[in-house]
């Protein structure tokens, strides 16, 4: 019998982590996770590690670390902070990137550098570290499979075609999130409870409120562009920035698409479920068992597709415009949205802020190049402050 699957689930209390969870779950043949951590949701991480015995559990809050070892039986080895998030993922074949933000960078970084497979959900690692991760993936052994459900989707469609000199464009769809069709005064006074209300997705907050101002979207045409916009990977190519669109598509359906020299699109079609992407990479380059978004075709209905309003939701053009700076301008864009995000959540400036912030944060820029890690920690810092004196001198409510 082939010995299963190991896997490591980095941000395993979250909506990615607990999905990867059941994903494992279903197929128990095959799958095995030796690895936990989480930031610092300590009841749920002993939860999951009580229920699964895994070998390694880790937290990123170092003050909790004396707390998880109590909980837990001897036999299960126990770390702590950022070490321990990176040690969690050197310890499986395949290690799930869910933690959320620029903190998964290290999780990154450490599966990569192992010569591991990496499933990565934390696109902020790979778009504020880009030229970093492209070095570690150089690694031998170092596999990265996108779990972005648009990302997983491109990769999917790349696949369905053996002559990846002739991609003439890559279609990112976005849902549109909650505010679609909503005008620029009507922006104005949404609220945090209606920012946080997806008509199709149900992620953790940050992502939710990304989603909302199209920031999300943005951060993945940085990540797409780092994915499959150069030669890196197995299916890398050459692509140029602004061949990677925007597509509105609010059914959520049709997940992105690629179209080739001779005019064919190729799309890759599911219902929303997130144990979708998460199980491809799990499973690549075999198909998972066990079904996950299936379309039944006479219910679908129809698939609309739109443009984006780039005057309602500036922060897609923002990404833009710091994929083309380049260096660590995705870092300081992908720092200061964080720091207003989490502003907007705690009251303290309104949605349509999110987006002025953002920008008042890049065009400081201060031309790092980002070719280290030294560099972006720097970069990312750097954006941080700014993005809080902003915050406190021009937008406090």
């Amino acid at each position: 019998m082939v010995e299963p699957t190991t896997v490591a689930i980095v941000g395993s209390t979250g909506s990615i982590g607990t999905q990867s969870l059941q994903v494992v779950a279903d197929d128990p043949d095959h799958y095995r996770v030796v690895a936990l951590a989480a930031g610092r949701s300590l009841d749920l991480l002993v939860s999951q590690a009580r229920a699964i015995r895994p070998e390694f559990v880790a937290i990123g809050d170092e003050s909790q670390v004396a707390d998880l070892r109590d909980a837990l039986p001897a036999a299960i080895e126990v770390a702590g902070g950022e070490a321990g998030l990176a040690e969690c993922a050197r310890r499986a074949d395949v290690t799930i990137n869910a933690v959320v933000g620029f903190a998964g960078l290290p999780v990154t970084l450490g599966c990569l550098q192992a010569g591991k497979r990496l499933a990565l959900a934390n696109k902020e690692s790979l778009i504020a570290a880009g030229p970093v991760v492209q070095k570690a993936r150089q690694t031998p052994g170092a596999e990265l499979i996108p779990v972005d459900s648009e990302h997983a989707a491109i990769h999917q469609c790349l696949r369905a075609n053996d002559v990846a000199t002739r991609v003439s464009k890559i279609q990112v769809t976005a849902s549109g999130g909650p505010f679609r069709g909503m005008t620029v005064e009507q922006l104005a006074e949404v609220t945090i409870a209606q920012a946080l209300n997806h008509p199709t997705w149900s992620m953790g907050p940050k992502i939710t409120i990304d989603s909302s101002t199209l920031m999300n979207k943005g951060l993945e045409v940085i990540e797409a562009n780092e994915l499959f916009g150069r030669p890196a990977g197995d299916l890398g190519f050459d692509l140029a920035l602004d061949d990677i669109e925007v597509v509105v598509h609010p059914q959520s359906v049709v997940h992105s698409m690629v179209t080739y020299s001779d005019g064919s699109t190729i799309a890759q079609l599911s219902m929303p479920d997130m144990r979708l992407p998460i199980a491809y990479a799990l499973a690549y380059p075999d198909r998972y068992p066990v079904a996950y978004g299936g379309i039944d075709w006479t219910l679908l209905g129809t698939l609309d597709f739109e443009g984006p309003d780039r005057e309602a939701f500036p922060c897609l053009d923002l990404a833009y415009a710091a994929a083309t700076i380049g260096g660590t301008a995705p870092a300081w864009l992908s720092a200061a949205n964080e720091v207003a995000v989490e502003a907007f959540l705690q009251g303290r400036i309104r949605w349509s802020d999110i987006g002025d912030v953002n920008s008042a944060v890049l065009s400081g820029h201060d031309g790092g190049t980002g070719d280290t890690l030294a560099g972006v920690l720097q970069g990312d810092q750097l954006a941080r402050i700014r993005a809080d004196e902003i915050i406190r001198d021009r937008f406090v409510l």
